[in-house]
């Protein structure tokens, strides 16, 4: 006990600047993602049975109630639908951010050209279903939807892909994680370039005040997420106030978050080796040596694991299991009745899902791979990608979350269709071409 009592001074103490690697979460955020895959096909079932019932009007009005605060003159309100749309959505992007950069930096994705893979696969998975979109709808009312087409769900293709248990490595699952992550984060860039009109430029400096302020309190060294919540809520009020998107804001700031611990694993045994137990005296004073001593373990312990990650272990389950469940809720509504259906909309959204996903994909993938930008993980073969390309043609969430910026009242059920369809027939035909897999030792 003296020996560890008499450790060195220099590693007793917490640091005063970031250190060392975390270890990685990738096993527990897949087994979040795959849980919440099937909460959100529930809610989603939920939603379509009930647009549908003899509640469909209540249960679509519901969505429309207003709700926000009102001071004399001034309200600072909107509907329910818009209040989960973009108010909780932005902890979804905050998240997504989160979990890109902690990938990159410390993840599966550090090693550049395996990362260039993912990048490079997300952009054609992008960029082909929007040339497609945009070549069935040119010169017609929907041709602004193009930005429907170019996303992934996340949550329903890991849990595609834990259907398939031993039969595809876990190479596939970083790859199709990475992929999906990249392109959330596209959708939402389209979201505030391609999708926001009349921007005001005094919120936008009122919003660049508070990402300035961001960063200092972090290189200030302020540890409490209150205080960067409250900076972040004013943030997202004035970004929300330009005429941007405001769940650009989740992105920025997640972006933001020090990806990197604060305690190395050396110093915080050495700090847990000075605690003992508390003399047995009767003594209430908190400034005794072995008390202070504790409360320095307390911080280490926490501060072993970066922001990064305690912000993934704490909003991941809300975002799973409360936040896009209740997204698709409000916005899975489709009355079947297919009276009021453009089929053109409806086919150029299947079309750009079904067939411009996997090609992008892999047309992308292989230029990439051609070009020496980027190599196989280990594991990872063109059988795999092939089946991969079609389950990143499930669209929903993000699809969804788009159309409901981009397409007119008249047209929306029209995209929804589309979306559905193509989500369906991208997982069945991705689903059939993995299970001809043989079974992984």
């Amino acid at each position: 006990m003296m020996k560890d009592r008499q450790a060195n001074p220099d590693t007793t103490r917490l640091p005063k600047e970031l250190v060392d690697r975390l270890t990685n979460p990738f096993v527990r955020f897949l087994h979040i993602e795959s849980a919440g895959g099937s909460i959100l096909l529930l809610f989603t079932i939920a939603a379509l049975v009930l647009s549908n019932s003899p509640w469909a009007v209540s249960f679509e009005h519901a969505w429309e109630t207003r709700v926000g605060l009102q001071f004399g003159s001034f309200e600072f309100g909107r509907s329910l639908r818009e209040w989960i749309n973009e108010g909780l959505m932005t902890f979804f992007f905050f998240l997504v951010a989160v979990e890109l950069k902690r990938e990159i930096i410390l993840g599966e994705l550090n090693e550049p050209r395996q990362a260039a893979l993912s990048i490079a696969a997300a952009l054609g998975g992008m960029i082909l279903p929007a040339a497609i979109y945009l070549t069935l709808q040119s010169g017609q009312a929907a041709q602004s939807g193009w930005g429907t087409v170019m996303a992934t769900d996340t949550a329903f293709v890991i849990g595609c892909l834990a259907l398939l248990g031993s039969r595809i490595p876990k190479s596939l699952r970083v790859f199709m994680l990475s992929l999906a992550i990249v392109d959330d984060i596209g959708a939402i860039l389209v979201v505030a370039i391609g999708y926001s009109s009349h921007i005001v430029w005094w919120p936008l400096t009122l919003a660049a005040l508070g990402l300035v302020m961001t960063r200092i309190i972090s290189v200030l060294g302020f540890r409490g997420f209150p205080l960067y919540l409250l900076v972040g809520v004013f943030t997202w009020l004035a970004v929300d106030a330009s005429g941007i998107h405001s769940t650009v804001t989740g992105v920025i700031l997640g972006l933001m978050a020090p990806a990197r611990r604060w305690v190395s694993d050396k110093r915080l045994y050495s700090i847990l080796g000075q605690v003992i137990s508390h003399p047995s005296s009767d003594e209430t004073s908190g400034d005794t040596k072995d008390r202070q001593t504790l409360q320095i373990a307390e911080v280490a312990a926490r501060e072993s694991l970066s922001p990064a990650e305690r912000l993934e272990i704490t909003l991941h389950p809300w975002v799973a299991f409360a936040i896009m469940p209740l997204f698709a809720f409000a916005n899975a509504g489709l009355p079947l009745t297919f009276s009021d259906i453009d089929s053109s909309v409806t086919g150029a959204i299947f079309l750009g899902f079904v067939l411009g996903k996997p090609i992008g994909i892999l047309f992308f993938t292989w230029l990439a791979v051609c070009l020496h930008i980027a190599i196989f993980p280990p594991g990872l073969n063109w059988r795999l990608l092939v089946g991969g390309g079609f389950l990143a043609g499930i669209g929903f969430t993000m699809a969804l979350f788009i159309a409901n910026i981009a397409f007119s009242e008249n047209l929306i059920d029209s995209a929804k269709l589309g979306i559905f369809l193509a989500s369906v027939v991208s997982a069945v035909v991705g689903l059939a071409l993995l299970m001809r897999l043989p079974e992984r030792g």
